[in-house]
């Protein structure tokens, strides 16, 4: 893929890719307009609820602190939690998503860290403007570094999951100097990301195609009720008391404007890379998880794969029987394997259950490593004098 430098990190795909993804917009729109006229003239969709006001679970204090910091134009909510003096561990949720994704993983990782549950920009509590241009990467990019500042620190780890880890993946790459540790969960590298999304994904290529659009996929969104919530969060129960998630979501996204800022990131960051050669010296220095479930619909697990090239030290760990939230689906595996990375080996405190009583199938212990489908897959990676040395264990049980 043709690419224009813009800095020494990150880039721009080429004008004719670019024109190429606005052509597909344009007749995916049209597509979806005739095919919305002929769904409300043949069924009857779910009238939407109203929702005014918030779950008990998304203003209470049981896991941290609410808080709010105001950069240069915009002001951010996040959820704080853990060590005041403690070293920061930023967690950036995915889409569509907020800070209560990591409602397992926060009372945790507070024992050691001192924990920001970030609401991005355009989520949650935090400021949501409608233009396009405050969802630019060298913005967002921007912003992330004042927060990290704001917070009084020179440099923290970074814990993303989805759009969060996306997000991640270009902070670490523009300011390896501020990231100590980096975890990607459910995201492949920037590079791969777009070229690998699967069909069978809510949000694949026809979506982002369609997304380019003004106002419809907003709409779109809201329609059913906020059916979109219920296929994104398929893992919570609507018959338990894990709906009471489902409404935290549904109110988090209950108005058209909920989701323009969350899809203005799918307006431009498909048009952003990193300038980053495989095997080249530029490569990431900084220390990497990556994570994603053998059953995430939304992942193609080769593409998490291909994005160990962009890394010196990393471990991968595939997550059996998890899909697209493994640290929701399997927190407690997650966390054991969170806390190794994060904290060393240090047996992780009992995660709580958090305010709620959320219900979740908790499945069996699982080694280090796995193959594809029922078990573990283990990968680590350290470069010496450009020969890269991958230690990979296939096999039931094996360490």
């Amino acid at each position: 893929m043709a690419i224009k430098i813009t800095n020494n990190n990150i880039v721009t795909i080429s004008s004719t890719d670019a024109l190429k993804i606005h052509i597909l917009s344009f007749f995916w729109g049209v597509w979806c307009i005739l095919r919305k006229f002929m769904r409300e003239v043949l069924y009857n969709a779910n009238p939407q609820l109203k929702r005014d006001n918030p779950p008990t679970c998304l203003v209470d204090t049981t896991l941290g602190q609410h808080s709010y910091v105001k950069l240069k134009g915009v002001k951010l909510h996040y959820l704080e939690a853990g060590r005041k003096n403690g070293p920061v561990l930023l967690l950036l949720h995915g889409f569509p998503d907020c800070w209560i994704s990591w409602r397992f993983q926060i009372p945790v990782l507070a024992e050691h860290y001192r924990v920001i549950a970030l609401d991005l920009k355009g989520f949650g509590d935090s400021d949501k403007p409608e233009s396009r241009k405050c969802y630019r990467l060298d913005v967002l990019l921007s912003e992330l570094k004042e927060l990290i500042a704001a917070l009084g620190v020179e440099s923290c780890s970074i814990v993303g999951h989805d759009l969060g880890a996306l997000i991640g993946w270009f902070f670490v790459h523009m300011h390896p100097e501020m990231v100590d540790k980096f975890v990607s969960i459910s995201c492949p590298h920037p590079n791969l990301y777009w070229n690998y999304l699967p069909s069978s994904s809510i949000f694949n290529t026809n979506w982002i195609h369609y997304s380019q659009l003004p106002h419809l996929p907003e709409l779109d969104a809201l329609r059913d009720d906020l059916n979109i919530i219920n296929k994104c969060f398929q893992h919570l129960s609507v018959k338990d008391v894990s709906s009471a998630y489902l409404d935290a979501y549904k109110y988090s996204f209950s108005r058209k404007e909920d989701w323009t800022g969350p899809i203005n990131y799918y307006r431009n960051l498909p048009f952003w890379r990193v300038n980053v050669a495989v095997d080249s010296d530029a490569n990431l220095r900084v220390p990497v998880l990556m994570m994603v479930g053998n059953r995430d619909s939304s992942v193609h697990l080769e593409s998490v794969i291909k994005s160990t090239d962009f890394v010196d030290k990393f471990s991968l760990k595939v997550i059996d029987g998890a899909g697209h939230f493994p640290h929701q689906e399997n927190p407690k595996h997650v966390n054991k394997i969170l806390f190794s990375f994060l904290v060393g080996n240090i047996t992780p405190p009992v995660t709580p259950a958090p305010s709620g009583g959320l219900v979740y199938r908790m499945f069996g212990a699982v080694s280090s490593t796995m193959k594809y489908g029922n078990q573990m897959m283990d990968v680590v990676s350290k470069r010496s004098n450009g020969i890269t040395s991958k230690a990979i264990t296939v096999g039931q049980g094996a360490t």
